[in-house]
């Protein structure tokens, strides 16, 4: 399997599932101190499936415990466990080869996404970019409650975008609290539990001009995050939702980029 699968479709809303991945390289194993399951908690499964909403899409297929591309590049490979919720994630210090293989990914997948994102603006003038997250909400427990007030249902990061497409993203935000989900309306916010990572950041930096980044977070309510176990009708409805929103973006991202 390749590292990553970068798809240009008829579209420029691209969607993009970069910590869908649970693959780690052979040569890495017997370095890994890492459960799968433990693994799997920290990555962000089923986000492939919310992708396939758009032809051009981004699916990276590694696990971010080898490389994580929503990290700068110097810390893309976690070495310490505060670069991993407290996670030791190996067994001992990775040997620089192996680092600088992992590496190797990480500059392929941006070398990828420039090539993406020219075509796109070449082809429509402007893009934007779905970028698919879930997030744990259960960090104390099994039994926890997690406060809604600081944890919604889907989180929109937006803190790397210029401001011209501020009102395009209010009306995202809009359309998409008003589909229904798991039967009832979603509370959708902005920057409340995560504002965008890297992966945004390196958009924004270079191509604000042209598009920019909804970084969509699932809060793992459709999930059992600690078993991985799926409610696959609340997922499907997350994909409806999300398809609810698609023809209305392209239209507004035209008339805002055409501005």
């Amino acid at each position: 399997m390749e590292p990553f699968v970068i798809a240009e479709g008829k579209s420029p809303v691209i969607t993009a599932a970069i910590h869908e991945g649970h693959m780690i390289r052979e040569e890495l194993l017997p370095y890994m101190n890492l459960e799968e399951h433990e693994r799997s908690r920290e990555e962000d499964p089923y986000t492939d499936f919310l992708s396939e909403i758009s032809g051009s899409r981004v699916i990276v297929n590694i696990s971010r415990f080898e490389t994580d591309m929503n990290r700068p590049r110097e810390k893309a490979v976690y070495l310490r466990p505060e670069d991993a919720w407290g996670l030791n994630v190996w067994k001992q210090a990775l040997p620089p080869e192996l680092i600088n293989r992992s590496l190797e990914s990480y500059d392929a997948f941006y070398t990828g996404m420039k090539t993406l994102l020219n075509s796109i603006i070449d082809r429509f003038g402007h893009f934007v970019v779905l970028d698919l997250h879930t997030y744990n909400y259960r960090r104390e427990g099994t039994a926890a409650e997690a406060s809604e007030a600081d944890n919604p249902e889907i989180n929109i990061g937006t803190a790397h975008n210029h401001p011209r497409w501020s009102e395009l993203t209010r009306h995202f935000i809009q359309t998409l609290s008003g589909a229904k989900i798991n039967g009832q309306t979603p509370d959708v916010r902005e920057n409340i539990k995560f504002k965008g990572g890297e992966f945004s950041r390196w958009i924004n930096r270079n191509y604000g001009a042209f598009g920019f980044v909804l970084s969509i977070e699932f809060k793992k309510t459709f999930m059992d995050e600690f078993t991985g176990i799926v409610d696959i009708y609340h997922l499907r409805d997350i994909r409806r939702a999300l398809n609810f929103t698609m023809d209305e973006l392209a239209e507004q991202l035209e008339l805002t980029g055409s501005k």
